[in-house]
């Protein structure tokens, strides 16, 4: 198993395992990891498209996208914490405990991400990179090797669903062009808001490139 890097500034390192809960217990003055995961999953994102541009120069963007999103969803996060053991540092109040919030899914991936933007500040880009290289980048040619690969409609769902929302909608909002050379405009719909919009030479192309804007504009 990789052993964590050591960090220059102790706090920040055990800031990164603070869950919210975890303030409503305790009379220290401790911020949670929060803010934390909020930089790292930018750092993250950033470290994963430079690593997959550089690796696969043949990919075009649609193919470098899904491996990225596919790197940095919350299962794959996750099962990356729990082979680093990253649930037993987590401060958690008692009733997320209770509920088994070391093994929870989400908890675990927003746990992985605050702990790269304690990195990134500590120790800079570098040892990011080096670090994610240990324990994440490989698993790219794990998932080109098994085609596990999503589209992006797949994607969509696995990260609407991750926040606990319903399903999106896809809607036709414009048909152009004869019979024989149509062109449709699909809008991604949650919750009524429009998330993504796409045009594609079939209702199913245009659904996917929906939802593919849709995922950027969800970050």
């Amino acid at each position: 198993m990789t052993k964590l890097p050591d960090f220059k500034n102790k706090d920040l390192f055990e800031q990164a395992f603070i869950h919210r809960s975890y303030l409503n217990e305790t009379k220290e003055a401790l911020s949670s990891n929060e803010r934390l995961e909020f930089l790292g999953d930018s750092v993250l994102s950033f470290v994963v498209s430079k690593y997959l541009y550089s690796k696969y120069p043949n990919f075009d963007e649609g193919i470098l996208t899904n491996l990225r999103a596919t790197l940095v969803n919350t299962i794959t996060l996750a099962q990356v914490a729990r082979e680093l053991n990253l649930g037993d540092l987590l401060k958690l109040s008692k009733g997320e405990e209770e509920s088994k919030g070391r093994e929870n899914t989400s908890l675990l991936a927003d746990s992985f991400e605050a702990f790269i933007g304690a990195l990134f500040l500590d120790q800079g880009a570098e040892a990011v990179s080096d670090f994610l290289t240990a324990v994440l980048l490989p698993k790219a040619e794990f998932f080109l090797s098994k085609k596990a690969l999503k589209d992006s409609k797949s994607l969509l769902q696995e990260s609407i669903q991750a926040r606990n929302q319903t399903s999106p909608v896809y809607k036709v909002v414009k048909e152009e062009g004869p019979p024989h050379k149509k062109l449709f405009t699909v809008g991604a719909y949650l919750g009524g808001k429009l998330l993504g919009q796409g045009t594609g030479k079939s209702k199913q192309e245009a659904e996917k490139v929906a939802a593919k804007e849709a995922l950027m504009n969800l970050g």
